[in-house]
Order: C-alpha cells, then sequence, then structure tokens
C-alpha cells in the first residue's frame, strides 16, 4: 500500500507484450542478491551494503524531484542489534555534514515490533471510523490497508481526528521501548542530537522499530 507501488511505479508494456516495470528503489533488490546469493551464510554478519544507481518513479516533476533520480543508500542485513540502527543514522548525519550543510535536524520514531503495530493498527481504525466520510478518497483507502499512512495525509492534516490519533509510542512492548530506548542512548553517546516525532512514518508496510529522517532547519 505504498505510494511507490501505488502511484509512482514506471510501468509499460514493451514490444512484445511484456509489462516492464523500472526500479523505483535499492532495497529490494539488495534484499534479492542478499537471499539468491546466499549471504547470510558468510561467516561475518552483518552484512553491510551500499548502492548508488539510477531510479525511476512516475511522479509530478517538482523542484528537486524529477522522475528519474539517483538514489545513495545503504542496507545492514543480519542484526537485530540497535546498535546497528544508530550507526545508519550516524552514516547519513556524517555524509550531509561532510557535504557541508548546516542546520540538520534528525526526527526519529519507533514503529515497534509486529505485535505493537498491530496493536496500534487496530486502534488506529477504532478512532478514523467515525470520521473517514470527512477525510479524502486516499484515507478512505487506506483505513483497512495500512491505517498508519492516514497520519502522513497531506489534505487532511489539519482535521481534527488527525491531532487527536493514538500515538505509536502508547501501544510498544516491553521489547520495543527497550530497543528505542537503546537506540537513544547510542545517538546521545554519539553526541548526535535528536527529536522523537510519534508522527513519523515512511509509508514502508516492512518497517519496523526505528524510523528516521534528516530536515534542514
Amino acid at each position: 500500500t505504498t505510494d511507490i507501488v501505488q502511484k509512482e511505479m514506471y510501468t509499460f508494456e514493451d514490444r512484445g507484450g511484456r509489462s516492464i516495470t523500472l526500479r523505483p528503489e535499492g532495497t529490494a533488490g539488495v534484499v534479492r542478491a542478499f537471499v539468491q546469493n546466499k549471504m547470510f551464510g558468510l561467516p561475518n554478519q552483518p552484512v553491510k551494503l551500499y548502492y548508488l544507481a539510477e531510479m525511476f518513479r512516475y511522479e509530478r516533476p517538482q523542484q528537486g524531484r524529477m522522475r528519474q533520480l539517483h538514489q545513495f543508500g545503504v542496507e545492514v542485513l543480519g542484526s537485530s542489534d540497535p546498535a546497528v540502527d544508530a550507526e545508519v543514522i550516524s552514516l547519513a548525519m556524517t555524509v550531509y555534514q561532510e557535504l557541508g550543510l548546516k542546520n540538520l535536524k534528525l526526527i526519529i520514531n519507533s514503529l515497534g515490533d509486529e505485535e505493537s503495530r498491530k496493536r496500534h493498527r487496530e486502534n488506529l481504525i477504532h478512532h478514523f471510523k467515525p470520521h473517514i466520510d470527512e477525510l479524502c478518497q486516499d484515507c478512505k483507502n487506506r483505513l483497512e490497508q495500512n491505517p498508519l499512512r492516514i497520519l502522513d495525509c497531506k489534505t487532511d492534516r489539519d482535521h481534527p481526528a488527525m491531532k487527536s490519533a493514538p500515538s505509536i509510542l502508547e501501544f510498544l512492548n516491553e521489547a520495543s521501548k527497550a530497543y528505542f530506548e537503546e537506540v537513544k542512548k547510542y545517538l546521545t553517546i554519539m553526541g548526535i542530537p535528536f527529536t522523537v516525532d510519534d508522527r513519523l512514518e515512511r509509508g514502508l508496510d516492512y518497517y519496523n522499530h526505528t524510523a528516521f529522517e534528516i530536515m534542514s532547519e
């Protein structure tokens, strides 16, 4: 139910009648390569990979957002240690600082584990159902499919139901709370300031635990 899949896929039929889709992001290809090449069996874990490649997204071109783009990404597979999340965030911050960018703001959130997300999902549906006729069509479609995405709606962001929606942080189980606290502890040790925003979600169904975004103030 992500926007990349539902709205931004560059899909067309070639001369042989085959459906072709240009790659929109790098994670899926990395995970496929990890599995196909049995990298989970390598003696040194976790496996740390990076990519720099052209991607294509069928969306409205605007300043800073083109249909053809280059994406630089890193992936760490084979560890459930919260330190890995902090390491990746630290790398991203360092890259921006080395490029000379100023006034950076790090926003973090926890989406919890599968159990926590399920409880939050049920409560979001219960919360938004009485108001769903007042919200946009995208929100209506997301109610049963992925209600967390409703919180990311640009059209209805000022609706009262958005502001009173239950926070994911209220539904974290003890394991998820401990995981998030460890991430925050490592960031603090590394001297990386952060702000917790319980509305931050990356719109990806497979996300668990830490979500982050780096913004310019």
